[in-house]
C-alpha cells in the first residue's frame, strides 16, 4: 500500500476545523472500500484495528486514569454487526462519537477536560482514482493537553501509517 502524508484535503469538511488546530495530520491512500460509505469504510477499519494497537490504548488508558482523564476503551465499536446507517450522532463508535456523516464523510471525535480530537474519513478521487484520506485535528485545552500532545503526538505519527498498512493490507 503507498500511504502518503498530506495535509487534510480542502474539498473536506474537516478542513474547516484547521483554523487555530495545535496538531493536524493526513494519511492518505487507495480505497480498500469503494463500494462502501465514509462511516461504513471506517466501521471496517476500525474493526480490523490490530492486537498490539488494542494494547497501547489500554496501556493509555490506565496511565491517564493517574492524572484524571478518561477511560477511552479501544478503537474497534462496541456493537460489532450494527450496521453503519444505525448510528446517530453524538453515538459512540469505539473510542470517538459520532459528529458528522455523509456518503463521502464521517468525522467522529472526543472532547475531554484537556484537548478536542477530530478523526475525518474522507473518500474521494484523485487523478481518476478512489482514495481515502485519514485525518486527525486537535485542539488543546489547557496545559495538560500540552504534556499529553508532546508525548502522543509522536507516537501517533509513527503508529498510525503501520496500523493502516496492517489494517488495509491485513
Amino acid at each position: 500500500m503507498t500511504l502518503l502524508r498530506c495535509a487534510p484535503p480542502i474539498q473536506s469538511r474537516i478542513h474547516q476545523n484547521l483554523a487555530g488546530a495545535d496538531f493536524a495530520d493526513c494519511y492518505q491512500f487507495a480505497d480498500p472500500w469503494p463500494e462502501h460509505t465514509a462511516l461504513q469504510a471506517y466501521l471496517a477499519l476500525a474493526a480490523r484495528t490490530p492486537g498490539w494497537m488494542n494494547a497501547l490504548m489500554a496501556l493509555r488508558n490506565q496511565t491517564v486514569r493517574l492524572v484524571g482523564l478518561k477511560h477511552l476503551g479501544g478503537m474497534a465499536p462496541n456493537q460489532p454487526a450494527k450496521p453503519a446507517d444505525a448510528y446517530r450522532m453524538g453515538e459512540r463508535v469505539g473510542i470517538f462519537s459520532l459528529l458528522h456523516a455523509q456518503a463521502d464523510e464521517v468525522i467522529l471525535f472526543d472532547d475531554d477536560k484537556h484537548l478536542r480530537v477530530e478523526l475525518s474519513l474522507f473518500k474521494h478521487q484523485v487523478q481518476g482514482r478512489a482514495m481515502v484520506s485519514l485525518s486527525t485535528v486537535v485542539h488543546i485545552h489547557n496545559r495538560l493537553g500540552k504534556v499529553y500532545m508532546a508525548v502522543v503526538g509522536p507516537v501517533h505519527q509513527r503508529i498510525v501509517p503501520l496500523m493502516l498498512a496492517q489494517v488495509v493490507h491485513g
